[in-house]
């Protein structure tokens, strides 16, 4: 089954808030092998002007990872998730992420395409904090395989 076109500009509901913990700052900084103290230390983040450890540039995966099951779990997108390759992210930032902030995300699919019997798929997520304003828009373009013959 390949990529249903149709599903270009399709919204998906806004996701559950998911609450940014410091320890989950720490984790994800250490994983992407982040050294600088505003990642680690709430003390040298409070020095620099934030609240509390901020979060690396990639974090918001954590909070988009939430957006993009719900488009892989829609039967009416034909994606096929053992097919799929992630082929290109992007981040467009209001502010850093810090520890503390309440997140949400929606979604909306901007494009399907189709190439060399592949399909393309991007989706941008717009993550807000609890008041509503925007922190980041994460873009991801999701490489579906086509049949092998």
């Amino acid at each position: 089954m390949s990529v249903n076109p149709e599903i270009q500009g399709r919204s998906y509901p806004t996701t559950e808030p998911y609450l940014v913990g410091r320890e989950k700052v720490r984790e994800f900084s250490r994983a992407v092998l982040s050294t600088s103290p505003i990642n680690l230390d709430p003390e040298a983040a409070r020095a620099a002007g934030y609240a509390d450890v901020v979060a690396p540039p990639t974090f918001p995966v954590v909070v988009q990872e939430h957006t993009l099951a719900q488009l892989l779990g829609d039967p009416d997108a034909g994606i096929d998730f053992s097919r799929v390759v992630h082929g290109d992210q992007r981040f467009s930032y209001t502010r850093p992420i810090v520890a503390g902030d309440e997140l949400t995300a929606t979604m909306t699919v901007t494009s399907v395409k189709s190439l060399g019997g592949n399909s393309m798929v991007t989706a941008s997520s717009e993550i807000v904090d609890a008041s509503g304003a925007h922190v980041v828009t994460a873009i991801s373009t999701l490489v579906v395989r086509g049949d092998e013959s």
